[in-house]
């Protein structure tokens, strides 16, 4: 089983400031799950750490990553796919790519939970492999 991870608690794991950083790391040190991170995330990663935290804060998620911290999901052609008509059935919420691409990565891993501090479109998009997904921390 895996964890699939949303840019929202990558962000507030990444800074103690934080107000969600201690509900993220509980999240996390209860979980006894493989971390996912969809690639298709990285960039919005890369823009909020640069913003926010500073370029060493985006390096050290980096090289978390490669040392196995956390897994980064690539998203095949079916996959994008998959976001878009996900993206285009959610046009009126603004879901956007990034988004889709989360709840696309836990069609495909069957995940019935995602990590996510973006509780507006995540409790009302349903997957095509459950009813809703079961949004953390809870």
């Amino acid at each position: 089983m895996s964890l699939v991870l949303d840019t929202g608690p990558i962000l507030a794991l990444l800074d103690r400031d934080d107000p969600d950083h201690t509900r993220c790391v509980d999240m996390v040190r209860s979980t006894h799950e493989n971390l996912v991170v969809p690639a298709a995330i990285l960039g919005e990663v890369d823009y909020w750490c640069r913003k926010l935290l500073g370029v060493e804060v985006w390096k050290e998620f980096i090289d978390d990553m490669a040392t196995g911290g956390y897994l980064l999901a690539q998203l095949d052609a079916m996959e994008v796919q998959r976001a878009v008509e996900i993206e285009a059935q959610y046009d009126d919420l603004a879901l956007g790519f990034v988004d889709a691409a989360v709840i696309a990565t836990c069609e495909r891993l069957g995940e019935t939970k995602v990590a996510t501090l973006d509780r507006r479109h995540f409790s009302i998009v349903q997957p095509a492999h459950c009813v809703r997904l079961r949004l953390l921390p809870e």
